[in-house]
């Protein structure tokens, strides 16, 4: 059987003016349409294909990769409402299915909501939800404090953001933790800060200090070393350039650079630092 909503690589086993028809095994042959055809599509090779259903609920091919597959979550902007839901530009011609009964507030066009993609087992159609406490777990003890994870910003609380961690589970950031305002939508690395004891999961965008430290000293050495021993990115630069190389506060930098300095594996200049001669 082949994975609905999932890149799936099949066998061609028939050419036709249309297209080539793919081994999908038990669920038969599946079109993929001539305008996906690449040039080593002949028969006996196989193809990285994307698997979805047509609008007449029949399985189909493509070599388009959607932003989002099944499992996993993204912010998608909404191009259609009508009375059967929403609908979003998942970056496929046939667009992505929100039912009213899975958005968490009522969508409106032209705006973007982070949501999760789903199989609907009856139907075996695609669809998506912005109810995203009703596929995700908000409570587990599979992660470990200090664990580097994936997030993805999905809400704003009065105690903070609410994130997506690694398209499985749903977390908070306490406004204390969060450095600088954050934008529903944006992808960002973070840590597990804890878990409580109900197994809700709490975040933070920096490990601890000691440790958070250590680890950057270490690739702030790294980043010199891969620009010939200099960086323009000194204590006196701006906060967004530093989080952007290396995922961090400009005060947690700034610590870092003494710390280097006081070891003497660096020299600070008023425009760059670099390796000693």
């Amino acid at each position: 059987m082949v994975s609905i909503g999932q890149i799936n690589h099949l066998k061609v086993v028939k050419q036709v003016d249309f297209g080539v028809f793919l081994d999908g095994g038990s669920d038969g042959n599946i079109l993929l349409p001539r305008r996906y055809v690449p040039q080593q599509a002949e028969v006996g090779n196989s193809l990285d294909v994307f698997i979805y259903l047509d609008s007449e609920d029949d399985l189909i091919a493509t070599t388009e990769t959607p932003k989002v597959m099944v499992g996993e979550c993204a912010y998608l902007k909404v191009t259609d409402v009508n009375q059967h839901g929403a609908f979003l530009d998942w970056g496929l011609s046939k667009e992505l299915l929100v039912p009213f009964n899975e958005q968490h507030r009522r969508m409106e066009e032209g705006k973007s909501y982070v949501v999760t993609v789903y199989l609907d087992k009856s139907t075996q159609r695609l669809a998506a939800s912005s109810r995203l406490s009703k596929h995700l777990q908000e409570h587990s003890r599979r992660f470990r404090p200090q664990q580097a994870v994936d997030l993805l910003i999905s809400d704003r609380s009065d105690m903070g953001y609410k994130a997506v961690i690694n398209h499985t589970h749903l977390g908070l950031i306490f406004r204390d933790d969060a450095f600088k305002p954050l934008k529903t939508g944006t992808r960002i690395k973070g840590y597990i800060k804890d878990i409580r004891r109900d197994g809700k999961i709490d975040l933070s965008l920096q490990l601890p200090p000691v440790q958070q430290r250590d680890a950057l000293t270490e690739e702030i050495m790294a980043h010199l070393e891969a620009n010939g021993g200099v960086s323009n990115l000194t204590d006196k630069s701006p906060p967004d350039d530093i989080y952007q190389a290396f995922n961090v506060s400009k005060g947690s930098y700034k610590k870092a650079l003494g710390a280097l300095y006081k070891a003497r594996r660096i020299v600070i200049e008023k425009e760059r630092i670099r390796l000693p001669d």
